[in-house]
């Protein structure tokens, strides 16, 4: 109404509220305004009662024709018509005045009117009636329009004083012409002055009460709207992060509710994202907390001034987390917000220069979740599959996106449990190696091991590789993994000169990891071999990219001596660019080329890939020599070196330490098989 002054809690000076009052002092209006008001608030009050009150009063008027037919029955007819005529002209005037919405006053005027003419109408022909006696006892019904004009509408007080005086003023100039005796005009003069000395002063009591009744409503409305202003900003302070000025975890998952309801009941789509500031706590060690939280502040700006464009909703989930819901049709809508969430944080440009991964700049992981059919009956559960993408997204490398996939094997609930069984798997003893002899051909002698990593449950269950390797690279346990496997073959087998060379499986993601070069040579230094000893096997079946920071980190360990085997060849498309790119001393074959041979395509392909190798002078070692035949096959190729059960199974450290050492060769590392 524009009478009290509140203070607006807007969501940039939450902080400063425990600070501050939060509402000013009421200003309070004066006499003049608040007059101003009720008149106003009575317009609208009389523009309503308006029609409903004179069509009353106009059927009233009507029914009064019954009385005419008794009292003047002469001249009945001519005031029967009289009364329609006046009030069937009312009533048209009125309804045509409120269709144009012509203003209170006038409307007012023609109620007052038809109380006027009304009285005028009836008494004109009345007054002409044979029965003298008659009609002036008659004329006392007068006062019935002079009462109306007072008490049955509600018009201001001074109108109501004019149209009740006319009546007034009226009913003494008929009295005085209509023959009666001097007894009669004083007795029914004085009940005309006291009917409106009566009326007029219930009106003026009736229009003071309105006042009041006016005050204390408008008194109640802004206690009211006070009540409601504090308890709005105090739900906005408890549903809102005081940081960013986002939403907090209360208020979107109340959102999130609201979401899940709409998907069960009819099937709206939506889609649920999890954003993570990448390296955020070293971001805090080294720039400092104040930095942090204008860095989250920018963040949870742009991203908020982003979502807008896709009408959903963010908030804060806690620490560095964020929390995206919207409503989407499609999968493919799902990709692009969720890259677009990527690259705007990315675009911000913000230095972020102890990161150490060859970015330098602030980004995010981000995982998206997208109700399905299969999505379940638990709310939890959409928010559950989010948080696994989010976590594939941070173990691919971070600043990317992961769209949650229900038939991805890395996002099964087992792989979960694997993910868990790893993260303790170091200290509570339930990872080993054992190792599986690689065998030279033309002198029949076993020249290296490979090693093979074996993971138990904590009840003694053994996990297969095939499950727990991919879950190691995906949350990136291999990291801490691949670092112990190589400090364990060279104490276990190297330092004591147990076995010349050892070989072990690499990741992808070890090889682009800054310093990972750097963290071997500690390794062998620490215990004393010789990087001639040690060979790492890249496997050419994963999807390596040709990345420079690989190829540096590559060539950084073949300057330690260390010997580089490219693995598993022939299963990936990648094996003749990294030929091309890279000097490996020795390419294994997968295992699947030599068991073929049982046809003579099979064997021809074989002979094919050898020959390929052959020519760019690597060393070729066949895996998977099970058999005398497939021996047979092997010599016959001419083959450098072998692995499989015909050599040997895998088998702890323990059967290799009282072997001789006859050879000093380089060998291969740790697979993961």
């Amino acid at each position: 109404m524009g009478f009290v002054v509140t203070n607006e809690c807007a969501s940039s000076a939450l902080a400063d509220i425990a600070h501050a009052e939060p509402f000013e002092p009421r200003y309070e209006p004066r006499s003049d305004e608040l007059r101003h008001l009720y008149r106003e608030e009575g317009q609208a009050k009389r523009r309503m009662d308006a029609r409903p009150g004179l069509w009353i009063a106009v059927a009233i008027y009507l029914l009064f024709s019954a009385t005419d037919l008794l009292l003047i029955p002469d001249v009945a007819l001519y005031t029967i018509m009289a009364r329609f005529a006046v009030g069937v002209t009312a009533l048209l005037i009125l309804e045509a005045q409120l269709r144009r919405g012509v203003g209170t006053e006038w409307i007012d005027v023609t109620c007052a009117g038809a109380i006027i003419f009304g009285y005028v109408g009836w008494l004109c022909p009345a007054v002409m009636g044979a029965d003298k006696e008659s009609v002036s006892y008659y004329m006392v019904f007068g006062t019935i329009f002079m009462m109306s004009a007072n008490l049955f509408f509600t018009f201001k007080f001074s109108l109501s004083i004019v149209t009740s005086a006319i009546i007034l003023v009226i009913l003494y100039a008929v009295n005085y012409f209509v023959p009666s005796t001097l007894m009669y005009k004083l007795v029914f003069g004085t009940f005309y002055i006291s009917c409106f000395t009566f009326t007029s002063y219930v009106n003026w009591k009736l229009n003071e009460e309105r006042y009041n009744v006016f005050l204390n409503a408008l008194e109640a409305k802004i206690q009211h709207k006070e009540a409601t202003e504090r308890g709005q900003a105090l739900l906005n302070l408890s549903r809102t992060d005081p940081l960013t000025g986002l939403e907090n975890r209360r208020a979107i998952d109340e959102k999130l509710r609201d979401y899940w309801s709409d998907w069960q009941r009819s099937g709206s789509s939506f889609v649920a994202i999890l954003i993570d500031v990448d390296f955020f706590k070293r971001f805090n060690d080294y720039y400092g907390h104040q930095e942090g939280d204008r860095c989250l502040i920018l963040v949870a700006n742009a991203l908020a001034e982003m979502i807008k464009q896709h009408n959903g909703s963010i908030g804060r989930y806690g620490g560095e987390e964020f929390i995206v819901l919207a409503r989407m049709e499609k999968r493919e809508q799902v990709a692009d917000i969720a890259e677009a969430i990527r690259s705007t944080v990315e675009n911000l440009a913000l230095p972020h220069e102890q990161r150490r991964d060859g970015i330098s700049v602030v980004t995010v992981s981000v995982g998206a979740a997208f109700t399905r059919p299969q999505t379940g009956a638990k709310l939890e559960k959409i928010i559950h599959e989010a948080d696994r993408a989010l976590y594939l997204a941070k173990a691919g490398g971070r600043n990317c996106t992961w769209l949650f996939d229900p038939n991805d094997p890395q996002s099964s609930d087992e792989s979960e449990n694997i993910a868990a069984l790893l993260k303790i798997a170091i200290g509570q003893d339930l990872v080993s190696l054992v190792y599986q002899p690689i065998q030279n051909v033309t002198s029949g002698r076993v020249e290296a091991v490979e090693a093979l990593m074996r993971l138990k449950m904590l009840d003694g269950t053994s996990v297969p590789p095939s499950l727990f390797i991919p879950v190691a690279e995906r949350t990136g346990a291999v990291l801490a993994l691949g670092r112990w496997a190589i400090r364990t073959v060279c104490t276990e087998l190297l330092a004591d000169d147990h076995v010349r060379v050892v070989s072990v499986n690499v990741s992808p993601i070890q090889l682009k990891t800054p310093g990972f070069a750097t963290s071997v040579a500690a390794i062998l230094s620490e215990t004393g071999v010789a990087g001639s000893r040690l060979a790492l096997e890249i496997t050419e079946g994963l999807e390596m990219e040709m990345h420079s920071d690989v190829l540096r980190c590559i060539s950084d360990l073949k300057l330690l001596g260390i010997r580089i085997w490219l693995d598993d060849f022939g299963t990936g498309f990648a094996g003749l660019s990294w030929l091309r790119l890279i000097d490996f001393d020795t390419v294994k074959i997968d295992r699947s080329f030599l068991h073929d041979c049982g046809t003579p395509r099979g064997k021809a392909m074989l002979q094919d890939i050898i020959a390929l190798v052959r020519n760019r002078g690597h060393k070729i070692l066949v895996e998977g020599v099970e058999t005398d035949e497939q021996m047979a096959i092997v010599r016959e190729f001419d083959i450098d070196k072998i692995q499989g059960f015909h050599v040997g199974r895998p088998a702890p450290a323990a059967s290799f330490r009282a072997r001789p050492v006859t050879y000093k060769r380089q060998f291969s590392v740790v697979k993961s098989a």
